[in-house]
């Protein structure tokens, strides 16, 4: 989201949030474009607009037009680089691979001798929760059945994501079945770094969360438990799970008490988890360690850098 973009949204919330004296139903009415406003300007937090980065080759890995992914491939001579799969956020319904990855990631990532791939996938409402995460599966088989072309080794690849993306991500690294679904399993997956979400306890959000989000959750994993139990993360970490995890996180209450709940959970079912827990309040600060990753600048670049250096070095030694 650029700086006008963001300032023009302020300045629509101020305005719809004025405190004046008007009649209902005038005053439900207000209250209900201030809610919608709130979430709308929620989903769309960590969209950074602008030009992608260069030198990325488009794959298709489905028959749906949002079924495609971009991926740069390492800048280092090595012909098997580790691969980072980044899913894009947007409250499960907006965003794409163009404009919510964040502009550092495609060009850091690939210096750092690894290639980086951004993926689309389907939305809601014209598709499901489960659909979005078997989409992320068949991303990432896209990209092995594509290894030795792309340069890609097929026992280092990390899955990252951002807000609805961290839980799409999650949910992948801890139900095998929408890996298996694309003939994968939790053995082509070295590890996950979710970033700042909060929906890894569905009910949990559901019940515990923010005002504004709560349309965009019922919208995205309805009201039946059953459902919610199995699109949660957290609730779906008993062993087998992807095998580390590093769970990023700025200071938004939710999204804390959403981490460590699922850090325990993780750990309990036997994957080995480091946390990153940063700076940051609010919306702004959900946005900024989406857009500022891979700044060199940036204290969480430090700590995914140091992270991904030693899983992949423990891998390489296999």
């Amino acid at each position: 989201m650029t700086k006008q973009s963001w300032f023009g949204y302020a300045a629509l919330a101020a305005f719809v949030v004025a405190s004046v004296n008007v009649p209902a139903p005038f005053a439900d009415a207000r209250e209900t474009m201030r809610d919608r406003l709130r979430e709308r300007l929620a989903s769309r937090m960590g969209a950074d607009e602008g030009p992608k980065a260069p030198e990325s080759e488009t794959i298709a890995y489905g028959r749906y037009p949002l079924q495609r992914l971009d991926v740069w491939r390492a800048k280092a001579a090595d012909t098997h680089a580790p691969l980072i799969v980044f899913v894009h956020g947007g409250g499960w319904k907006r965003g794409s691979k163009d404009n919510a990855t964040g502009r550092f990631k495609a060009l850091h990532y690939p210096e750092k001798g690894y290639a980086f791939a951004s993926i689309d996938y389907r939305l809601v409402p014209g598709a499901t929760v489960e659909q979005q995460a078997a989409d992320v599966a068949s991303a990432v088989r896209a990209l092995v059945d594509r290894a030795d072309t792309l340069g890609i080794d097929r026992r280092r690849i990390v899955l990252m994501g951002h807000s609805a993306g961290a839980h799409l991500a999650a949910l992948v690294g801890t139900d095998e079945r929408y890996l298996k679904g694309a003939g994968l399993s939790f053995a082509n997956i070295a590890g996950v770094v979710p970033i700042d979400g909060a929906a890894y306890d569905v009910p949990a959000q559901t019940r515990d969360g923010p005002p504004i989000m709560q349309a965009t959750y019922k919208q995205a994993f309805g009201t039946d438990p059953v459902r919610q139990k199995a699109l949660s993360p957290t609730l779906q970490a008993a062993a087998p799970n992807a095998p580390q995890f590093m769970l990023l996180y700025v200071q938004r209450p939710d999204g804390v008490r959403q981490a460590k709940a699922f850090g325990d959970a993780l750990t309990a079912g036997g994957s080995l988890v480091e946390h990153g827990s940063f700076p940051g309040e609010g919306l702004q600060g959900h946005a900024e360690i989406n857009r500022r990753l891979g700044d060199p600048s940036y204290a969480p670049t430090a700590a995914v850098d140091d992270w991904l250096k030693r899983l992949f070095a423990r891998l390489s030694l296999r």
